[in-house]
């Protein structure tokens, strides 16, 4: 899919806008990735991984949670999300993980640190602990992708000429639709859609959400889940009980290759529980890492 610019994004990501922003920002060898590293500064550290559409002021809120509890915090946009730099080339599992990589080496953070994913980040979380395991002291996946069938929308998108007239077409009210299952509670629907829909006013960030549609293996991934759990890592698996986009119908399975240390259901939750309870979950993470302050042998 050639790199387009959707009528509404009429914004422009650079040095002079990102001085008007909030966090901070550095360059990898991909691009522009925005962060805050936040938190006590002796606090064992936290890295958050984010999924498909989301900035990082998705995790305000845990974040939030998990200084109170002691914990610093790496916060971060992935390419094409908030703040981060669009690019204009493969939005594959290998450009996520070499972002995480690149930053956390680029900020001196040398772990082993606690790793944290939500949905698609999940897949890049896990995805990163195999290729360096010993950087890791724990694995918190929660609500992740990565099972079921590739639906036939995205086997679409992997024709060039048919992704670009959909996206073109249908793309916004797509984006529109998937954010409206992610959130049970319809007032903090609204703030995600605000935040998202903000963040997506940035030249390519349509195009960069469709790409990683068609670049990234969000489904039928249990071997990557059956890799992780051979790892010999803590891992807590949490979920919401009332997910749309990653449904809790697959807990067993997931459960069976991840092998967690721990697995908590959140009642009268959705897809996206570190947004809608991060006090429930912050709490959960913070007593999870607690234990464990270095990787642990199974």
């Amino acid at each position: 899919m050639k790199y387009f610019v959707a009528s509404y994004e009429d914004r422009r990501l650079d040095a002079a806008t990102r001085r008007t922003l909030r966090g901070s920002f550095v360059t990898l060898s991909d691009g522009v990735t925005h962060y805050e590293l936040t938190g006590p500064e002796n606090g064992a550290l936290v890295v958050l991984v984010g999924g498909i559409t989301i900035p990082l002021f998705y995790w305000d809120g845990l974040a939030a949670r998990l200084h109170a509890r002691g914990l610093r915090t790496l916060a971060y946009s992935a390419y094409g999300r908030g703040y981060s730099d669009r690019i204009r080339d493969r939005y594959d599992e290998a450009l996520f993980v070499r972002q995480l990589a690149e930053l956390t080496a680029a900020l001196s953070l040398t772990g082993p640190h606690h790793l944290a994913g939500t949905s698609m980040g999940a897949l890049v979380a896990m995805a990163a602990t195999n290729q360096s395991p010993a950087s890791v002291a724990t694995l918190t996946i929660v609500g992740p992708a990565g099972l079921g069938a590739r639906p036939l929308p995205q086997r679409l998108l992997r024709n060039d000429v048919v992704a670009g007239f959909i996206v073109r077409r249908f793309g916004r009210k797509l984006l529109e639709d998937h954010l409206g299952h992610n959130v049970r509670d319809p007032a903090l629907s609204a703030q995600l859609v605000a935040m998202v829909q903000d963040a997506y006013r940035y030249e390519g960030s349509l195009y960069a959400f469709f790409q990683t549609l068609k670049d990234f293996p969000l489904y039928e991934r249990q071997d990557l889940f059956r890799s992780t759990g051979k790892l010999g890592l803590p891992i807590l698996l949490v979920w919401g009980d009332d997910d749309q986009v990653t449904p809790i119908t697959h807990l067993d399975t997931v459960h069976e290759l991840l092998r967690p240390r721990q697995t908590h259901v959140i009642t009268e939750c959705g897809h996206m529980a570190p947004y809608e309870r991060p006090d429930d979950v912050g709490d959960l993470l913070a007593s999870f890492t607690a234990p464990h302050p270095e990787r642990l042998e199974p």
